[in-house]
């Protein structure tokens, strides 16, 4: 078993390690055998789809991280207003380091494999919680490196070495802070729910926790004030609720010499969570581990419940029973595969809250009444912009073993399977929030705006079948695993964002044009008939799909 670097590093801490009573050679050795195994791991940020995989794939794909801190460097250049410059920093470093905790290593932070081997031995619960703290640290490290590298040294060469020291000094905070506080708050789940109740708990809080941190975003800008391209800072008592905010205001502090009272409570803020974290969580690790047993069981009695909604929808939109069959499989399979709805509500969040976050920004500097006599309804196409994302997740299962099933079952047509996911998504996904943003901007905009409602509910219908066609493989809807999830193809996903602008431009064009709305309209219910009958033809048999004619499969 070969030595590594970073274990090195923490065996200067050995005599750290044992005042705490942890088992120092027994932490070490999982460790050992933890990094060995990650060599296996492909993260979720880089996947190489069709390549052989040798190697520690997540050192491998570092490199992207350092794309993404490009992001950073113009906020070393525009000035002095540290408060300002690095609290936008800080909100995209935080945003990286949680996403890349949630995707790539709540997995290991909620991990119960090793129990069954772990639990047999005489290794207590402290050095197993240590051993998986110092393993996400670890992975956790080399992401923060990779990321804030080029901008330290940009730093550095900008602002002086006083600036990189205290760039260093923050950016070891805020990555204690992102670990300790997801491991705290999933304890705080554990503690209260159990069994697959728990499951489905941890799930929601994943998806909450990515959608908080893209409306975070907005949030800290509107603790800035712009006016002739100056930057100015008011101090309000919700900024302490902000922490990107806790971290520039040492930078403003120390470079700056603002002693404000309250640049000086956010820099003990940035200084004392996270130690205080540290020291709750150190108390809480036994707790913590006891309750993750509750993985392991699963005291939930599941009843299948009737669906009566779904089985309407089917024998309303579908034809056929086999297309009724496949449309209530999808249904299900969409309200119950986790990793299905952990890769795909978060888009869906997304839609339901950009329309409304766009109108909320514009009451800055408008009124309400100014706004509903524009054109700021289009903002709805938002709602649009899920679809290429979450048909492209169609084809993926946890359960993707099941498979053979669909080969094996007496299918007359291949394409009710998939006209069936289509519909399914469009009425349990997609509709549901175009319904709520749509009422909504009636209640802002008034009756006006109903056909070009239309127009959009249209539109998504045949984006959706755009989508379909451009992605469309062989493989059954649910019949892959989520391995290879990571990577849509970024031409293709470019392409359908562009179909997404042409609606958006077509529509505007529409209404420039007396009557060109009601034109477009029928335009797009020809053009929403006649694509779905050449996308999923009624006529198209199994044998045809396969390229084997009937006879053929006779004799």
């Amino acid at each position: 078993m070969r030595e590594f670097k970073s274990l090195k590093f923490i065996a200067l801490f050995k005599g750290l390690f044992r005042r705490f009573g942890v088992d120092y050679e027994v932490m070490m050795l999982i460790l050992r055998i933890k990094l060995t195994m990650d060599e296996r791991r492909v993260p979720t940020v880089f996947n190489e789809m069709g390549k052989k995989k040798e190697g520690n794939q997540f050192l491998k794909s570092l490199w992207i991280y350092g794309i993404y801190s490009l992001l950073l460097l113009p906020f070393l250049f525009i000035g002095e207003n540290y408060i300002f410059q690095m609290s936008i920093m800080f909100g995209m470093i935080l945003f990286i380091l949680m996403t890349s905790m949630i995707a790539d290593f709540t997995s290991v932070l909620l991990d119960v494999r090793d129990k069954n081997v772990l639990q047999t031995k005489p290794v207590d619960k402290k050095t197993i919680t240590v051993a998986k703290t110092i393993h996400i640290m670890i992975y956790m490290s080399f992401v923060t490196g990779a990321f804030v590298a080029l901008p330290l040294f940009v730093g550095l060469y900008r602002h002086g070495p006083l600036f990189s020291l205290v760039f260093l000094v923050e950016i070891i905070l805020a990555m204690l802070l992102v670990v300790v506080l997801t491991s705290l708050l999933y304890l705080f789940v554990l503690r209260y729910f159990d069994g697959e109740r728990l499951k489905d708990i941890i799930n929601y809080v994943q998806i909450l926790l990515s959608v908080g941190l893209v409306v975070g975003y907005q949030v800290l800008i509107r603790a800035f004030e712009f006016s002739d391209l100056n930057i100015n800072y008011s101090f309000s008592w919700w900024h302490f609720l902000i922490p990107p905010i806790w971290y520039g205001a040492p930078f403003e502090m120390v470079l700056n010499g603002n002693t404000a009272w309250h640049m000086i409570a956010f820099t003990v803020l940035a200084v004392l969570v996270p130690i205080v974290a540290i020291f709750v969580y150190s108390r809480l690790m036994p707790s913590f581990e006891r309750n993750l047993e509750k993985m392991l069981s699963d005291t939930k009695s599941r009843r299948p419940g009737p669906h009566l909604l779904d089985g309407f929808w089917a024998k309303l939109l579908c034809r056929s029973k086999e297309e009724q069959v496949f449309f209530r499989f999808s249904a299900l399979m969409m309200k119950k595969e986790r990793e299905f709805k952990l890769k795909t509500f978060p888009n869906l969040a997304m839609s339901l809250i950009f329309p409304f976050l766009f109108i909320f920004n514009e009451l800055r500097i408008r009124s309400l009444a100014d706004i509903s006599e524009g054109n700021m309804f289009l903002f709805i196409y938002f709602c649009n912009i899920m679809i290429p994302g979450t048909i492209f997740m169609l084809k993926f299962s946890g359960s993707y073993k099941g498979g053979w099933i669909f080969r094996a079952a007496p299918i007359e047509r291949e394409s009710a399977a998939f006209s069936a996911a289509i519909k399914a998504f469009l009425t349990k996904l997609y509709f549901p929030i175009f319904l709520v943003v749509g009422i909504a901007y009636i209640f802002i905009f008034s009756a006006r705006i109903l056909p070009d409602l239309g127009v959009v509910l249209l539109s998504a219908i045949l984006h959706s079948l755009i989508t379909y066609r451009i992605m469309k493989d062989e493989d059954f809807p649910y019949t892959r695993s989520f391995e290879f999830a990571q990577d849509p193809g970024s031409a293709r996903m470019i392409l359908l964002t562009f179909i997404l602008g042409a609606f958006l431009g077509v529509h505007f064009i529409a209404r420039a044009i007396d009557y060109g709305i009601y034109v477009y309209l029928v335009l797009l219910i020809v053009a929403v008939f006649v694509g779905w009958r050449k996308t999923f033809p009624e006529d198209r048999k199994v044998d045809d799909v396969k390229g084997t004619s009937k006879a053929e499969v006779e004799m």
